[in-house]
Protein backbone atom coordinates (compact mmCIF):
# COMPACT_ATOMS: atom_id res chain seq x y z
CA UNK A 1 0.00 0.00 0.00
CA UNK A 2 1.47 3.31 -1.14
CA UNK A 3 0.20 5.69 1.87
CA UNK A 4 1.14 3.36 4.60
CA UNK A 5 2.09 5.25 7.92
CA UNK A 6 -1.07 6.72 10.42
CA UNK A 7 -0.07 10.31 9.51
CA UNK A 8 -0.57 10.13 5.89
CA UNK A 9 -3.81 7.67 6.36
CA UNK A 10 -5.23 10.53 8.10
CA UNK A 11 -4.33 13.70 5.88
CA UNK A 12 -6.01 11.17 3.26
CA UNK A 13 -9.06 10.90 4.87
CA UNK A 14 -9.21 14.95 5.85
CA UNK A 15 -8.54 15.73 2.31
CA UNK A 16 -11.48 13.72 0.81
CA UNK A 17 -13.89 15.42 3.25
CA UNK A 18 -12.94 18.71 1.52
CA UNK A 19 -12.86 17.68 -1.89
CA UNK A 20 -12.61 13.67 -3.76
CA UNK A 21 -12.68 15.35 -7.29
CA UNK A 22 -9.60 17.13 -6.29
CA UNK A 23 -8.16 14.17 -4.57
CA UNK A 24 -8.81 12.20 -7.59
CA UNK A 25 -6.64 14.59 -10.15
CA UNK A 26 -3.93 14.71 -8.24
CA UNK A 27 -3.84 11.14 -6.86
CA UNK A 28 -4.07 9.85 -10.90
CA UNK A 29 -1.43 12.22 -11.51
CA UNK A 30 0.88 11.17 -8.56
CA UNK A 31 0.88 7.20 -8.05
CA UNK A 32 2.95 6.28 -11.00
CA UNK A 33 5.77 8.36 -9.83
CA UNK A 34 5.24 7.73 -6.30
CA UNK A 35 5.76 3.93 -6.51
CA UNK A 36 8.70 4.90 -8.30
CA UNK A 37 11.08 6.20 -5.66
CA UNK A 38 10.58 6.40 -2.16
CA UNK A 39 12.14 9.97 -2.19
CA UNK A 40 9.83 10.88 -3.95
CA UNK A 41 6.72 9.50 -1.78
CA UNK A 42 7.03 12.33 0.98
CA UNK A 43 6.88 15.23 -1.99
CA UNK A 44 3.97 13.74 -3.85
CA UNK A 45 2.44 13.16 -0.73
CA UNK A 46 3.13 17.19 -0.48
CA UNK A 47 1.61 18.08 -3.34
CA UNK A 48 -1.29 16.67 -2.44
CA UNK A 49 -1.19 18.65 1.14
CA UNK A 50 -0.67 21.88 -0.59
CA UNK A 51 -4.10 20.98 -2.10
CA UNK A 52 -5.76 20.91 0.90
CA UNK A 53 -4.17 24.13 2.04
CA UNK A 54 -5.56 25.31 -1.27
CA UNK A 55 -9.18 24.11 0.16
CA UNK A 56 -8.48 26.03 2.89
CA UNK A 57 -8.07 29.29 2.41
CA UNK A 58 -10.47 29.10 -0.95
CA UNK A 59 -13.54 30.66 0.19
CA UNK A 60 -11.70 33.03 2.62
CA UNK A 61 -14.10 35.30 3.92
CA UNK A 62 -13.69 39.15 5.79
CA UNK A 63 -16.94 40.43 7.24
CA UNK A 64 -18.11 43.97 7.53
CA UNK A 65 -15.54 45.58 5.94
CA UNK A 66 -15.18 49.13 4.66
CA UNK A 67 -13.22 49.19 1.20
CA UNK A 68 -11.52 52.03 -0.44
CA UNK A 69 -10.83 52.80 -4.51
CA UNK A 70 -7.52 53.70 -5.55
CA UNK A 71 -6.49 55.27 -8.76
CA UNK A 72 -3.46 52.93 -10.51
CA UNK A 73 -1.27 53.89 -13.26
CA UNK A 74 -2.23 50.86 -16.43
CA UNK A 75 0.31 51.12 -19.56
CA UNK A 76 -2.32 51.95 -22.31
CA UNK A 77 -1.32 51.58 -26.36
CA UNK A 78 -1.31 53.95 -29.12
CA UNK A 79 -2.56 53.14 -32.72
CA UNK A 80 -3.70 49.91 -33.73
CA UNK A 81 -0.43 47.75 -33.87
CA UNK A 82 -0.32 43.82 -32.48
CA UNK A 83 2.91 44.86 -30.56
CA UNK A 84 3.30 47.24 -27.60
CA UNK A 85 5.68 49.59 -29.04
CA UNK A 86 8.03 52.25 -26.73
CA UNK A 87 5.78 55.28 -27.42
CA UNK A 88 2.34 53.65 -25.45
CA UNK A 89 0.89 56.01 -22.66
CA UNK A 90 0.40 55.22 -19.13
CA UNK A 91 -3.13 55.77 -18.00
CA UNK A 92 -5.28 55.93 -14.60
CA UNK A 93 -8.14 53.12 -13.69
CA UNK A 94 -9.92 53.01 -10.68
CA UNK A 95 -9.41 50.02 -7.91
CA UNK A 96 -11.25 48.30 -4.86
CA UNK A 97 -8.62 48.36 -2.35
CA UNK A 98 -8.77 46.83 1.00
CA UNK A 99 -6.08 45.44 3.01
CA UNK A 100 -5.80 41.95 4.47
CA UNK A 101 -4.37 40.79 7.89
CA UNK A 102 -0.25 41.66 8.32
CA UNK A 103 0.14 38.43 9.79
CA UNK A 104 1.15 35.53 6.86
CA UNK A 105 -0.41 32.86 8.98
CA UNK A 106 -3.95 34.29 9.18
CA UNK A 107 -4.72 35.57 5.37
CA UNK A 108 -4.59 33.55 2.32
CA UNK A 109 -1.86 33.27 -0.50
CA UNK A 110 -3.48 35.75 -3.27
CA UNK A 111 -2.07 36.46 -6.56
CA UNK A 112 -2.91 38.17 -9.65
CA UNK A 113 -6.04 36.89 -11.37
CA UNK A 114 -7.46 35.40 -8.36
CA UNK A 115 -11.06 36.10 -7.61
CA UNK A 116 -12.84 38.12 -5.22
CA UNK A 117 -16.36 38.82 -4.41
CA UNK A 118 -18.39 41.52 -2.41
CA UNK A 119 -21.37 41.42 -0.84
CA UNK A 120 -23.20 44.06 0.64
CA UNK A 121 -24.47 44.15 4.13
CA UNK A 122 -27.85 43.65 3.92
CA UNK A 123 -28.52 43.29 0.81
CA UNK A 124 -29.22 39.32 0.13
CA UNK A 125 -28.62 38.52 -3.16
CA UNK A 126 -26.81 41.27 -4.16
CA UNK A 127 -23.02 39.96 -5.34
CA UNK A 128 -20.22 41.95 -7.12
CA UNK A 129 -17.79 39.67 -8.69
CA UNK A 130 -13.92 40.87 -9.40
CA UNK A 131 -10.68 40.03 -10.31
CA UNK A 132 -7.35 40.88 -8.50
CA UNK A 133 -5.19 42.97 -10.07
CA UNK A 134 -2.35 43.42 -7.68
CA UNK A 135 -0.97 42.24 -4.05
CA UNK A 136 1.24 45.47 -2.79
CA UNK A 137 3.41 44.06 -0.07
CA UNK A 138 1.47 40.51 0.57
CA UNK A 139 -1.37 42.33 2.36
CA UNK A 140 -3.07 45.45 0.33
CA UNK A 141 -5.13 43.79 -2.37
CA UNK A 142 -5.97 46.11 -5.81
CA UNK A 143 -9.13 44.27 -7.41
CA UNK A 144 -10.76 45.31 -10.86
CA UNK A 145 -14.62 45.51 -10.67
CA UNK A 146 -17.60 46.01 -13.63
CA UNK A 147 -19.47 49.51 -13.48
CA UNK A 148 -22.31 47.93 -12.04
CA UNK A 149 -19.90 48.16 -8.44
CA UNK A 150 -19.30 51.79 -8.59
CA UNK A 151 -22.40 52.87 -9.65
CA UNK A 152 -23.82 51.25 -6.37
CA UNK A 153 -20.64 51.83 -3.78
CA UNK A 154 -20.93 54.46 -1.63
CA UNK A 155 -18.29 55.40 0.58
CA UNK A 156 -19.99 54.39 3.85
CA UNK A 157 -20.90 50.99 2.45
CA UNK A 158 -19.44 47.74 3.91
CA UNK A 159 -19.47 44.54 2.67
CA UNK A 160 -18.57 40.69 3.11
CA UNK A 161 -15.77 40.07 1.40
CA UNK A 162 -14.71 36.26 0.23
CA UNK A 163 -11.95 35.10 -2.06
CA UNK A 164 -11.53 32.11 -4.22
CA UNK A 165 -7.93 31.14 -6.81
CA UNK A 166 -7.68 30.64 -9.81
CA UNK A 167 -6.86 26.75 -10.25
CA UNK A 168 -5.12 27.17 -13.54
CA UNK A 169 -1.24 26.97 -12.11
CA UNK A 170 -2.32 23.89 -10.14
CA UNK A 171 -4.12 22.00 -12.90
CA UNK A 172 -0.75 22.68 -15.04
CA UNK A 173 1.17 21.58 -11.90
CA UNK A 174 -1.34 18.10 -11.87
CA UNK A 175 -0.96 17.60 -15.92
CA UNK A 176 3.21 18.40 -15.36
CA UNK A 177 2.94 15.15 -12.97
CA UNK A 178 1.18 12.94 -14.78
CA UNK A 179 3.29 13.58 -17.83
CA UNK A 180 6.52 12.84 -15.96
CA UNK A 181 4.95 9.39 -14.97
CA UNK A 182 6.31 8.40 -18.20
CA UNK A 183 9.55 6.52 -19.00
CA UNK A 184 10.93 8.85 -20.68
CA UNK A 185 11.00 10.92 -17.66
CA UNK A 186 13.31 8.91 -16.00
CA UNK A 187 16.76 10.05 -16.92
CA UNK A 188 15.64 13.51 -16.09
CA UNK A 189 13.66 12.72 -12.70
CA UNK A 190 16.18 9.81 -12.06
CA UNK A 191 19.23 10.58 -13.15
CA UNK A 192 22.26 8.35 -13.95
CA UNK A 193 26.21 8.68 -15.20
CA UNK A 194 26.44 8.18 -18.83
CA UNK A 195 29.24 6.43 -19.73
CA UNK A 196 29.59 8.26 -23.08
CA UNK A 197 29.91 11.73 -21.67
CA UNK A 198 33.38 13.03 -21.76
CA UNK A 199 34.84 16.31 -20.48
CA UNK A 200 36.10 18.57 -23.03
CA UNK A 201 38.85 20.81 -24.05
CA UNK A 202 38.99 24.53 -23.76
CA UNK A 203 41.81 25.25 -25.71
CA UNK A 204 40.42 27.57 -28.31
CA UNK A 205 38.88 30.12 -26.02
CA UNK A 206 41.12 33.09 -25.13
CA UNK A 207 43.34 32.63 -22.05
CA UNK A 208 41.37 35.58 -20.25
CA UNK A 209 38.20 34.17 -19.72
CA UNK A 210 37.71 31.76 -16.98
CA UNK A 211 38.47 28.36 -17.64
CA UNK A 212 35.40 27.23 -15.42
CA UNK A 213 33.30 28.60 -17.56
CA UNK A 214 34.44 27.87 -20.39
CA UNK A 215 33.79 24.12 -19.51
CA UNK A 216 30.83 24.76 -18.41
CA UNK A 217 29.65 26.11 -21.92
CA UNK A 218 31.94 23.68 -23.94
CA UNK A 219 30.09 20.45 -22.12
CA UNK A 220 26.83 22.68 -22.50
CA UNK A 221 27.29 22.29 -26.18
CA UNK A 222 28.35 18.93 -26.40
CA UNK A 223 24.77 17.17 -23.97
CA UNK A 224 23.34 14.52 -26.34
CA UNK A 225 20.54 14.29 -23.99
CA UNK A 226 19.63 13.41 -20.41
CA UNK A 227 21.13 13.65 -17.46
CA UNK A 228 20.34 17.51 -17.17
CA UNK A 229 23.26 19.59 -16.28
CA UNK A 230 23.94 21.92 -13.72
CA UNK A 231 24.45 25.04 -12.97
CA UNK A 232 24.95 26.03 -9.21
CA UNK A 233 25.83 29.52 -8.34
CA UNK A 234 23.99 32.61 -7.39
CA UNK A 235 20.21 33.34 -8.53
CA UNK A 236 20.65 34.53 -12.16
CA UNK A 237 19.79 37.89 -11.81
CA UNK A 238 21.71 40.61 -9.28
CA UNK A 239 19.90 44.21 -9.34
CA UNK A 240 19.07 45.12 -12.88
CA UNK A 241 21.33 43.20 -14.06
CA UNK A 242 22.90 39.46 -14.53
CA UNK A 243 25.05 37.17 -12.27
CA UNK A 244 27.57 35.03 -13.26
CA UNK A 245 24.98 32.41 -13.44
CA UNK A 246 22.82 34.71 -16.09
CA UNK A 247 25.98 35.35 -18.28
CA UNK A 248 27.05 32.10 -18.47
CA UNK A 249 23.41 31.20 -19.43
CA UNK A 250 23.09 33.71 -21.69
CA UNK A 251 26.46 32.93 -23.32
CA UNK A 252 25.54 29.46 -23.45
CA UNK A 253 22.59 29.74 -25.43
CA UNK A 254 24.27 32.52 -27.81
CA UNK A 255 27.06 29.35 -28.56
CA UNK A 256 24.62 27.14 -29.08
CA UNK A 257 23.02 29.00 -32.05
CA UNK A 258 26.25 29.90 -33.14
CA UNK A 259 27.03 26.42 -33.78
CA UNK A 260 23.81 25.66 -35.17
CA UNK A 261 21.34 28.28 -35.68
CA UNK A 262 18.42 26.02 -36.20
CA UNK A 263 18.79 24.68 -32.62
CA UNK A 264 15.68 25.74 -30.79
CA UNK A 265 16.06 27.17 -27.48
CA UNK A 266 13.48 27.55 -24.12
CA UNK A 267 14.48 29.50 -21.71
CA UNK A 268 12.19 29.36 -18.20
CA UNK A 269 12.42 31.01 -15.11
CA UNK A 270 10.05 30.81 -12.04
CA UNK A 271 9.16 34.69 -12.76
CA UNK A 272 9.36 37.23 -15.38
CA UNK A 273 11.93 39.80 -13.75
CA UNK A 274 14.86 36.27 -14.46
CA UNK A 275 13.32 36.19 -18.50
CA UNK A 276 12.92 39.37 -18.92
CA UNK A 277 16.58 40.50 -18.40
CA UNK A 278 17.97 36.94 -19.83
CA UNK A 279 15.98 38.61 -22.91
CA UNK A 280 17.79 41.74 -22.85
CA UNK A 281 21.19 40.12 -22.25
CA UNK A 282 20.81 38.11 -25.18
CA UNK A 283 19.69 41.01 -26.82
CA UNK A 284 22.91 42.83 -25.97
CA UNK A 285 24.89 39.80 -27.33
CA UNK A 286 23.36 40.06 -30.88
CA UNK A 287 20.66 37.82 -31.03
CA UNK A 288 17.92 39.77 -32.96
CA UNK A 289 14.48 40.85 -31.71
CA UNK A 290 13.04 38.31 -34.85
CA UNK A 291 14.54 35.49 -33.48
CA UNK A 292 13.28 36.07 -30.03
CA UNK A 293 9.72 35.76 -28.73
CA UNK A 294 8.85 36.72 -25.40
CA UNK A 295 6.13 34.56 -24.27
CA UNK A 296 3.79 36.48 -21.38
CA UNK A 297 1.23 35.26 -19.13
CA UNK A 298 -1.92 36.52 -20.77
CA UNK A 299 -2.97 38.84 -17.74
CA UNK A 300 0.34 39.87 -17.12
CA UNK A 301 0.82 43.48 -15.68
CA UNK A 302 1.63 45.57 -19.06
CA UNK A 303 3.04 48.60 -17.12
CA UNK A 304 5.80 45.81 -15.23
CA UNK A 305 7.18 44.67 -19.04
CA UNK A 306 10.35 46.52 -19.59
CA UNK A 307 10.37 49.02 -22.37
CA UNK A 308 13.50 46.85 -24.20
CA UNK A 309 11.58 43.98 -24.64
CA UNK A 310 7.99 44.99 -25.40
CA UNK A 311 8.71 44.74 -29.42
CA UNK A 312 9.35 41.00 -28.78
CA UNK A 313 5.67 40.63 -27.07
CA UNK A 314 2.63 40.21 -28.61
CA UNK A 315 -0.53 42.21 -27.06
CA UNK A 316 -4.33 40.82 -28.38
CA UNK A 317 -6.10 44.89 -28.48
CA UNK A 318 -9.72 43.25 -28.50
CA UNK A 319 -8.76 40.94 -25.34
CA UNK A 320 -6.86 42.98 -23.41
CA UNK A 321 -3.96 40.37 -22.62
CA UNK A 322 -0.77 39.13 -23.81
CA UNK A 323 -1.52 36.58 -26.33
CA UNK A 324 0.63 34.13 -28.93
CA UNK A 325 1.63 34.27 -32.47
CA UNK A 326 0.52 31.34 -34.89
CA UNK A 327 1.77 28.14 -34.33
CA UNK A 328 3.87 28.50 -38.14
CA UNK A 329 5.33 31.69 -36.22
CA UNK A 330 6.27 30.12 -32.72
CA UNK A 331 8.43 27.79 -34.99
CA UNK A 332 10.24 29.92 -36.41
CA UNK A 333 11.50 31.77 -33.26
CA UNK A 334 15.02 30.58 -32.37
CA UNK A 335 14.60 31.67 -28.68
CA UNK A 336 11.34 31.62 -26.75
CA UNK A 337 11.32 33.26 -23.13
CA UNK A 338 8.43 32.52 -20.63
CA UNK A 339 7.75 31.56 -16.67
CA UNK A 340 7.62 27.58 -16.26
CA UNK A 341 3.72 28.39 -16.11
CA UNK A 342 3.40 30.41 -18.91
CA UNK A 343 5.38 27.37 -20.50
CA UNK A 344 2.08 25.62 -21.26
CA UNK A 345 0.69 28.60 -23.27
CA UNK A 346 3.21 27.12 -25.98
CA UNK A 347 2.12 23.60 -26.10
CA UNK A 348 -1.65 24.94 -25.81
CA UNK A 349 -0.96 26.90 -29.39
CA UNK A 350 0.51 23.32 -30.71
CA UNK A 351 4.35 23.22 -30.22
CA UNK A 352 5.05 19.45 -29.90
CA UNK A 353 7.49 17.24 -27.80
CA UNK A 354 10.77 17.59 -29.49
CA UNK A 355 10.51 21.06 -31.03
CA UNK A 356 12.81 22.36 -28.49
CA UNK A 357 16.43 21.29 -28.83
CA UNK A 358 17.67 22.83 -25.35
CA UNK A 359 16.02 24.07 -22.19
CA UNK A 360 17.05 26.31 -19.91
CA UNK A 361 15.61 26.29 -16.35
CA UNK A 362 16.69 29.19 -14.70
CA UNK A 363 16.57 29.14 -10.88
CA UNK A 364 14.84 26.22 -10.75
CA UNK A 365 16.13 26.39 -7.13
CA UNK A 366 13.49 28.94 -6.20
CA UNK A 367 10.36 26.71 -7.56
CA UNK A 368 8.83 23.32 -6.32
CA UNK A 369 8.97 20.80 -8.40
CA UNK A 370 6.03 20.27 -9.86
CA UNK A 371 6.30 23.93 -11.16
CA UNK A 372 9.48 23.16 -12.46
CA UNK A 373 8.43 19.61 -14.75
CA UNK A 374 5.31 21.86 -16.60
CA UNK A 375 8.00 22.96 -19.63
CA UNK A 376 9.88 19.76 -19.25
CA UNK A 377 6.73 17.58 -19.58
CA UNK A 378 5.37 19.36 -22.50
CA UNK A 379 8.44 19.53 -25.13
CA UNK A 380 10.72 16.89 -24.18
CA UNK A 381 11.93 13.62 -25.70
CA UNK A 382 15.03 11.50 -25.36
CA UNK A 383 17.31 13.86 -27.05
CA UNK A 384 16.57 17.28 -25.84
CA UNK A 385 18.74 18.48 -23.78
CA UNK A 386 18.20 19.89 -20.45
CA UNK A 387 20.14 22.83 -18.26
CA UNK A 388 19.07 23.36 -14.78
CA UNK A 389 20.30 25.96 -12.87
CA UNK A 390 19.92 27.40 -9.23
CA UNK A 391 21.71 28.82 -5.98
CA UNK A 392 22.31 27.29 -2.66
CA UNK A 393 19.74 27.43 0.26
CA UNK A 394 16.85 29.13 -1.94
CA UNK A 395 13.68 27.81 -1.96
CA UNK A 396 10.46 28.59 -3.07
CA UNK A 397 8.64 30.99 -0.86
CA UNK A 398 4.86 30.89 -1.16
CA UNK A 399 4.09 27.16 -0.47
CA UNK A 400 0.15 27.51 1.14
CA UNK A 401 0.64 25.01 3.80
CA UNK A 402 2.92 24.49 6.24
CA UNK A 403 2.79 20.84 6.82
CA UNK A 404 3.62 20.79 2.80
CA UNK A 405 6.46 22.93 3.34
CA UNK A 406 8.02 20.62 6.43
CA UNK A 407 7.48 17.48 4.51
CA UNK A 408 9.44 17.68 0.76
CA UNK A 409 7.60 20.49 -1.30
CA UNK A 410 9.91 22.68 -0.19
CA UNK A 411 13.17 20.82 -1.84
CA UNK A 412 13.09 21.80 -5.31
CA UNK A 413 13.71 19.87 -8.73
CA UNK A 414 17.50 21.38 -8.67
CA UNK A 415 18.08 20.51 -4.63
CA UNK A 416 16.47 17.18 -5.17
CA UNK A 417 19.15 16.84 -8.25
CA UNK A 418 22.26 17.76 -6.61
CA UNK A 419 21.92 15.53 -3.75
CA UNK A 420 22.38 12.78 -6.16
CA UNK A 421 26.15 11.39 -5.66
CA UNK A 422 27.17 12.13 -9.42
CA UNK A 423 26.55 16.12 -8.92
CA UNK A 424 27.18 15.86 -4.76
CA UNK A 425 30.58 14.56 -5.78
CA UNK A 426 30.88 17.54 -8.19
CA UNK A 427 31.57 15.24 -10.98
CA UNK A 428 32.53 18.39 -14.21
CA UNK A 429 30.64 16.38 -16.86
CA UNK A 430 27.47 16.64 -15.15
CA UNK A 431 27.66 20.00 -12.64
CA UNK A 432 29.78 23.26 -12.61
CA UNK A 433 29.75 25.74 -9.70
CA UNK A 434 30.47 29.14 -9.78
CA UNK A 435 32.08 31.08 -7.27
CA UNK A 436 29.31 33.20 -5.29
CA UNK A 437 32.25 36.42 -5.39
CA UNK A 438 31.07 38.65 -8.30
CA UNK A 439 33.33 39.85 -10.82
CA UNK A 440 34.19 43.95 -11.53
CA UNK A 441 32.23 43.76 -14.52
CA UNK A 442 29.92 40.76 -15.33
CA UNK A 443 28.94 41.21 -18.46
CA UNK A 444 32.35 42.14 -19.84
CA UNK A 445 33.10 37.82 -18.59
CA UNK A 446 32.77 37.00 -22.51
Amino acid sequence: MLFCTPRTVTLRQDFLKFDIREWEVAKTASLSLMAQSCSFNTKKLSILINVFAFRKWDGFEMKNMKVELHEAAIYARKGKQRNINKDDDSDEKLFVAFELDKIRERRPFLISRDFVSLQPLNWKGKTFQGVIYRVVKSNLVLAEFGEDFYCFHHLDNKYDVKFSFNRVCLKRAHQAIGAASKSIFGGLLFPNPTPNRELPFAETFPRYKPQQEVLAIRQILRLRGAPPYLVEGPLVTKGDGLSKTGVLAVEAILQILRADPSKRILVCSPVNKTCDLLMIGLKKKGISESDMFRANAAFREVDGVPLDILPSCLYEDDAGCFTCPSLKELKKYKVILTTFMSSYRLYGEGITAGHFSHIFLADASSSTEPEAMVPLANFITNETNVVVTGAPRNHSGWIRSKIARENGLMTSYFERLRDISMYKELDPKYIVQLEDAETKDRNDIW
